[in-house]
Order: C-alpha cells, then sequence, then structure tokens
C-alpha cells in the first residue's frame, strides 16, 4: 500500500483510514521545520476551540481497552460526535509513521460543532487485544458508540466516518443497532462485506472462489500478534508521554511484491518474505479461530467476525462512498441495494449513493482532468464535504440541510461522456437487459483472432480452445484493485499488449453506429470444457477504441469448482460440457460510436487472483501444478453470453 496525502476534506482527511498502512512504512520519519510549524499552529488552533484528550483508554466487555483521542467543542455544552475506528496510526506526534498528519480533520468538525473520536481497532498501536482482520467482535464497535453516546459531553448520538479498512467494520456493527449510533459513512467498504447475494467475497477474500491475492501484501503489516504493551496500570498522562517518544509503529522491511506473490505454495509466501507469524497462515488464538488461508469459502469462521452477511439488517441512515475501480464496486452495490430493500420505510429513503470513477478511496483526487491508470475520464471532481457534514448535520443535530434535500438517492459518474448522473435505485430506471453471443470460427485466440460478439447465437458449435499454465498466467494489467503493494497498477489501461497471448480469448463487437450507454450490472454465462478436475474462468469489459486502445472496465473470475455452490465443492469430468456464471461487472461506461464492446476470456489474471494449479487439490498448500486444456463453447445448445445493462441516452 502506498500513503494517500492529507487532503484538509473531512469524508477524506482521514489518511490513516485511506490506506496508509503499516506495510507502507519504508519512509522517512519526521516532519519538516514547515511542517512542523504548521502542525503547531493547528494544534494551538484545535486547543482554542476543543477539550483535547489523547490515549483515552476506552474498556470493552472483556476488559480490554482501545486507545483513543477526544476532540470536543468548547462551544457546545452537548455535542454530537464523528466517530472514526481504523486499524492505522493517528498518533498525534507521528513519531515514525512518515507521511504528517495536518490535523484539519479534527479541525474542520469542531468547528461545526462536532466533538470527534478516533480511535485504534483492537490490537493495533495502543490498543490492547490481538487483531483479526474484521474478526475482533462486533461487541466492540457496540462498547464504543455506548461509551461515546454516554459521555458527558456527549448530546447521545453517534455517527461514523471512514474508507477502507476505516469504514468496513460500520456495516456489521450498525446492524447490531446500538444506542446511540445515528448514521453511518462507509466509503470503500466492499472488505466488510461477507455474503450478500450475488457476492460471496467474504470480505474481499475471495472472488469466484477464487482468492484475491491483495490480503497478503496488506496483511504482512498488520500481523501484529506479538508487540510492545503497556501494562494495564499505566495511566493516560504516562500514555501520552509515551506516544511522543514511540508510536509502536512497525517497520516492515520493504517487498518486491510482483514478484513474492508468485511463491508456491501460498501459504508459505508471508513466511518467505520474512513477515510475522499470525492471522494469514497460522492457527493463532483469535477470534474467529483458523489460518485465513485454509477457509473454504463458506467456512463458518467467516460468519464469526466482523463481517456483514444477508441475514442482518441495517435500520440506520447511511452515505454510501464507492467508486468504479475499487476492489469491491459489485459488493458494495449489492450492499447499498440490500439496505434499501429490508430497512424501515423512512429509513429506506435515508440511504444515499454516491459512485466516482476513481481507484480505492481516492475520491477526492480527482481533478477537472482525472486520469485512472491510463484513461483519461474528464472532470470528476464532486463536493463530498458539503454532503458528508450535511448528512450528519441532518441526522447528528436534527438541523435542515439544503445539500441533502437536494441530493438524489444515488448520483454516479458515467466514463465515455464523462459526467455526474443521478437515479432513484440501481440500476437506473429505464434500464434493460442487452445480451451479445459469444462467435468465432474456432480460433478466438489473441486480438489476431476471429472472435465476434454477435446479436444471434451462431448454430453449429465452433468452440475455441487455450492451454492454461499456471507458471505462465496472465499477468494482470490494471485492474479494479487496490492494497497489492508494487505488483499491479490499479485502473483502466491499454489491454492490447496482452491481447497478443494465445490463452486469452478476445470476442468484440463490429464498430458501434450509435453509442451505448452501459450502466449497471454486466453478467456472462460460459458453456466450458476442461481436461482437468477444476480450472478458472476469467472475464474482462473492455471499451475499444477506434485506434485500437483497449480499456478495462471490469473484471471478474470464477473457479468451476464452485459454479454450483461454495458450499459444496463439484468437480470437472474430462471433456463435460458445464454452464458457468461468473459474478457480475459493473460499470457506467458509454461506448461512443465508432467503439466497440469487447470482453476477454482467460483461465488466469494474476496476481490480480490466485492461480488455480489444475489438480482439484486444495491449492493453497500445493508447489506444483498442471497445464489445463480448457474450451469455450458457443452455440444454440451451448449459449456462452455476456448480458449488458443498457440505459437510454440522455441529453447531455
Amino acid at each position: 500500500m502506498r500513503p494517500f496525502p492529507r487532503p484538509r476534506h473531512l469524508a477524506f482527511a482521514l489518511a490513516l483510514a485511506l490506506g496508509v498502512s503499516p506495510a507502507a512504512a519504508q519512509r522517512p520519519a519526521g516532519l519538516t521545520p514547515d511542517q512542523r510549524a504548521q502542525r503547531e499552529r493547528t494544534e494551538q488552533e484545535l486547543e482554542s476551540l476543543a477539550i483535547v484528550q489523547r490515549k483515552v483508554m476506552v474498556p470493552m466487555r472483556d476488559g480490554a481497552r482501545m486507545a483513543a483521542d477526544v476532540y470536543v467543542p468548547k462551544s457546545a455544552a452537548r455535542a454530537p460526535a464523528i466517530f472514526v475506528r481504523t486499524p492505522y496510526n493517528f498518533n498525534y506526534w507521528d513519531v515514525r509513521n512518515g507521511a504528517p498528519r495536518d490535523m484539519h480533520t479534527e479541525l474542520d468538525a469542531v468547528k461545526r460543532g462536532y466533538a470527534y473520536v478516533e480511535m485504534n481497532e483492537r490490537g493495533h498501536f495502543f490498543s490492547e487485544g490481538n487483531y483479526e482482520i474484521l474478526g475482533a467482535p462486533r461487541t466492540d464497535g457496540e462498547d464504543a458508540i455506548a461509551w461515546i453516546a454516554g459521555q458527558p459531553w456527549s448530546n447521545g448520538k453517534v455517527g461514523l466516518l471512514g474508507c477502507s479498512s476505516t469504514a468496513e467494520w460500520q456495516m456489521g456493527v450498525a446492524a447490531m443497532a446500538p444506542k446511540g449510533l445515528a448514521a453511518i459513512n462507509p466509503q470503500g467498504f466492499g472488505a466488510g462485506v461477507g455474503r450478500v447475494a450475488p457476492y460471496f467475497e467474504q470480505g474481499n477474500w475471495y472472488r469466484g472462489g477464487a482468492v484475491q491475492m491483495l490480503f497478503i501484501p496488506w496483511i504482512y503489516g498488520e500481523q501484529n500478534q506479538v508487540r510492545p504493551v503497556f501494562p494495564r496500570g499505566t495511566s493516560q498522562e504516562e500514555l501520552v508521554r509515551a506516544s511522543r517518544l514511540f508510536d509502536l509503529a512497525e517497520q516492515s522491511p520493504p517487498v518486491d511484491w510482483a514478484q513474492a506473490l508468485r511463491h508456491l505454495p501460498v501459504k508459505d509466501i508471508l513466511r518467505a518474505v520474512g513477515g510475522p507469524t499470525g492471522m494469514f497462515a497460522d492457527s493463532m488464538p483469535i477470534p474467529t479461530g483458523g489460518a485465513m488461508v485454509e477457509r473454504a469459502p463458506d467456512d463458518s469462521a467467516w460468519y464469526r467476525g466482523g463481517l456483514f452477511h444477508d441475514d442482518m439488517k441495517i435500520d440506520v441512515p447511511g452515505l454510501w462512498f464507492m467508486s468504479w475501480y475499487d476492489v469491491s464496486v459489485g459488493p458494495n452495490l449489492a450492499t447499498y441495494g440490500f439496505v434499501r430493500r429490508t430497512a424501515s420505510p423512512e429509513v429506506s429513503k435515508q440511504q444515499w449513493a454516491i459512485i466516482a470513477p476513481t481507484l480505492h478511496c481516492s475520491y477526492t483526487r480527482a481533478t477537472e482532468n482525472t486520469v485512472v491508470g491510463e484513461r483519461s475520464v474528464g472532470d470528476a471532481r464532486f463536493d463530498y464535504q458539503d454532503l458528508t457534514f450535511g448528512f450528519f448535520d441532518r441526522f447528528l443535530k436534527g438541523a435542515p440541510s439544503a445539500v441533502l434535500d437536494t441530493t438524489p438517492r444515488v448520483r454516479y459518474y458515467t466514463m465515455g461522456v464523462n459526467r455526474w448522473q443521478s437515479a432513484d435505485g440501481w440500476p437506473p430506471a429505464g434500464a434493460r437487459a442487452l445480451t451479445y453471443f459469444l462467435l468465432s470460427a474456432g480460433k478466438a485466440n489473441s486480438l489476431a483472432g476471429d472472435g465476434i460478439l454477435s446479436a444471434t447465437s451462431p448454430a453449429p458449435d465452433h468452440p475455441d480452445a487455450f492451454s492454461y499454465d499456471p507458471m505462465n498466467p496472465v499477468p494482470s494489467l490494471g485492474g479494479n484493485v487496490c492494497c497489492t503493494g508494487n505488483a499491479i497498477v490499479a485502473g483502466s489501461m491499454d489491454q492490447q499488449k496482452q491481447e497478443a497471448r494465445p490463452d486469452i480469448l478476445v470476442y468484440s463487437t463490429p464498430p458501434l453506429t450509435d453509442a451505448v450507454e452501459v450502466t449497471g450490472p454486466v453478467t456472462t454465462i460460459l458453456y466450458v470444457s476442461s481436461d482437468v478436475k477444476d480450472t478458472d474462468f476469467t472475464v474482462k469489459l473492455i471499451d475499444v477504441y477506434p485506434d485500437g486502445r483497449a480499456y478495462n472496465l471490469d473484471e471478474t473470475i470464477q473457479r468451476v469448482r464452485y459454479r454450483d455452490s461454495y458450499r459444496k465443492p463439484v468437480f470437472m469430468e474430462s471433456g463435460k460440457v458445464y454452464r458457468v456464471v461468473l459474478g457480475p461487472m459493473n460499470t457506467s461506461n458509454v461506448f461512443d460510436a465508432g467503439h466497440r464492446i469487447r470482453i476477454e476470456v482467460s483461465s488466469s489474471n494474476f496476481p490480480r487472483f490466485d492461480r488455480n494449479l489444475n489438480t482439484g487439490s486444495r491449492n493453497w498448500d500445493e508447489a506444483t501444478g498442471v497445464v489445463a486444456h480448457n474450451v469455450v463453447h458457443h452455440s444454440k445448445k451451448y449459449p456462452s453470453q455476456v448480458t449488458l445493462t443498457v440505459v437510454p441516452a440522455k441529453a447531455p
């Protein structure tokens, strides 16, 4: 993970929430003289406006104490609270954490009449206990909210704020309906979504039953089960003093993740780079139990931690931020829709979604010429701060909010025409399905092949065959991903150089005579066969420009053993044809006249997803694989197809 800059914006100024992890701690510590002077000025202003308490140790019901910094405005007898809970470092003095915090988040909140509470999750920095990613009991969140709401300075209402790991816990805790919780603002929150139909990702650990490898670099800096701790009786005064000298941030050595993720077996990757023992591959005394790498998609351990599942209900107002090139826009959209369907009628109307054309938690980095990867998507700026405060003003203060009154339930950015659009639900009203069938004369391999997308299915079957060698997988190029260190540059990248490979099948429409707006889910059904017991099939959705540039929009994968159920794997028989439905991709993109709609089909996208070694065994503890000879069929009997969600064109 790379550190994010510290914008002044409330919703995003928490760089600790936006991907600044101990895994990124390989950089110079300390502040420049100008930075230190600015911080001192901000601190003085804060202390003139707020009562500041640092390293407040908040007790949980099991006796463990979580460290919090609290800022209470002097101007209000009782104030609503904005609560941020994170695994990342918010030590004010920034002893070794690198990129300095400027304290404007706290200052903005206090100026607007909010108390501001930031707390480290269990097992991080000054907080006690042991950590498992989203495995700490949901009761930690419930206890913290109750503590905040019960403070003498509190008006009894708490709102949750944060992105990525600082957001992912919000849904599971909100489903507990803790007293005092009045509003949530989850941003880039997909790793907190366990099972919400049609997605079965268990916090982005899986997609289609394949492992998303992003968590291996991320966990490298988070497996701090063995770490310095302070004696239980240490006073707040001593903790504050100590935090001027130590922030307990682990300084993990840098890793070349592009190379490290190739190590087999997968279970030994962290050991191979000198990572600490912990929840990834070791049976540690952690809340949900067992090594994470060993868990199947429906392992009972996924349901004992902090993940949100669709047997829960959220009945609290929500402001949901998502982005098209995030790792989890599909599960995010599914969660937003689920909450709107299952909340009480009044609260269902109190849910807003903003979907930006950016990378994970990069909303405010949009400029008048926003470039995501290699593709320009235009002026994607948006006033998140005004909307965020307007949302909290209404639900934490009971105050009018003109900005919320004029905000549609869904505000989404459409690439291609590069503009913000509005809808009352998702997909937008008027959306229809448009299906293209895969077609070829049996040689769709590579960009030089004969694959096309056709409005009608072919009668005879001219299947397309390719060999998938797990020792030579298709390398990830861009994509809807985060947190992989230097292994992948995320975003929209020209795929032409990839498409020279014979193990990629390429299917394109002819140049479009009219523009087509695809806004919503994109579902692929493949009819496949193989000579191995198990393999994967991958799909990318691509916008092809008249000059040949081929920009990826979204991507998906399906491990064939899980084609029928994530509860019980069913293996393939050699040569038998199977129907495989891949998890939906999602986008909002106008394919302009002269452009082509394309999908790529292959069996690997590495290291975005782990390699299927094709043996039918456990995969995570294997060091060798076998080559799979895979086939995609397309005919009236085997109608392999992609179904797009198309909405009518709107006037500029």
